[in-house]
C-alpha cells in the first residue's frame, strides 16, 4: 500500500493560534474527513505527523492530546476511512529536539516504524515548517491553502524560501489534493521526484 503523510492541525482540523487544548475545540475541515476515507478505499495509508509544543507549554496534558487524537480516528472511522498512525513532537521550539519539523527525525520514525522509504511519499501541511521536512526527507511538498496554507503559499515565492516554490504542488484543501491524486494529477510528480 502507498502512504500519505498528513499534518493534523490547518490540514486535518481547524487551525487555532491558541493552540486544539481539548476534543471540544478539535473541528474538521470541511471535506478533510470525506478525503481520508476516499484515499483510503484506494489502497492509500494514511499517517499524521504533527508538531504539538502545546504538551510543552503546559497547555495540555499527554492524557489530553491521545484524547483529541481517539476522537480524531473515531471521526475518520465514522466516515469510513482509517488513520494508520499517529506520530507527534511534544516538544517546544527551544528544546532542540530532532523530532520538530522542520527536522526530519519524526519522518525518520515513521519510515522505520511503518518500514517504508519517505521518498517519493506525498506529505500535505499547511506551515513551511511541514514542507521543508518533506523537501528534507526527499518526500514531496504538498500545501494546502486551509490554516496558514495562504501565508505559506506567500513565504515560498520569497528568496530565502528553504524549499523552492517550483517543487511544492498547491491545493486549496485536502479534498482537492485527495481528488487531484485519484485521478491521476500527480503520478508525473511523484515519479519526477522519485527519480531525482
Amino acid at each position: 500500500m502507498k502512504t500519505i503523510i498528513l499534518d493534523r492541525d490547518g490540514v486535518i482540523n481547524e487551525d487555532s493560534d491558541e493552540f486544539i487544548k481539548s476534543v471540544e475545540e478539535w473541528r474538521p475541515i470541511s471535506g478533510s474527513l470525506e478525503a481520508i476515507a476516499r484515499l483510503c478505499r484506494n489502497d492509500y495509508r494514511i499517517v499524521v505527523a504533527t508538531n504539538q509544543s502545546g504538551v510543552a507549554r503546559g497547555l495540555l496534558s499527554i492524557d489530553t492530546l491521545n484524547a483529541i487524537h481517539r476522537h480524531m480516528l473515531k471521526q475518520v472511522r465514522n466516515k469510513g476511512g482509517m488513520i494508520e498512525a499517529v506520530f507527534f513532537c511534544p516538544h517546544g521550539p527551544d528544546d532542540d529536539c530532532q523530532c520538530r519539523k522542520p527536522r526530519t527525525g519524526m519522518f525518520k520514525d515513521i519510515a522505520k516504524r511503518m518500514k517504508i522509504e519517505t521518498s517519493g511519499v506525498p506529505v500535505v501541511g499547511d506551515s513551511m515548517r511541514d514542507l521543508q521536512a518533506a523537501w528534507d526527507s526527499g518526500a514531496i511538498p504538498i500545501l494546502v491553502k486551509t490554516g496558514k496554507g495562504r501565508k505559506t503559499a506567500r513565504d515560498l515565492k520569497k528568496k530565502d524560501s528553504p524549499v523552492p516554490e517550483s517543487a511544492v504542488k498547491q491545493f486549496a484543501n485536502l479534498e482537492s489534493f485527495a481528488e487531484a491524486l485519484l485521478a491521476g494529477e500527480m503520478d508525473t510528480i511523484l515519479q519526477e521526484r522519485l527519480d531525482a
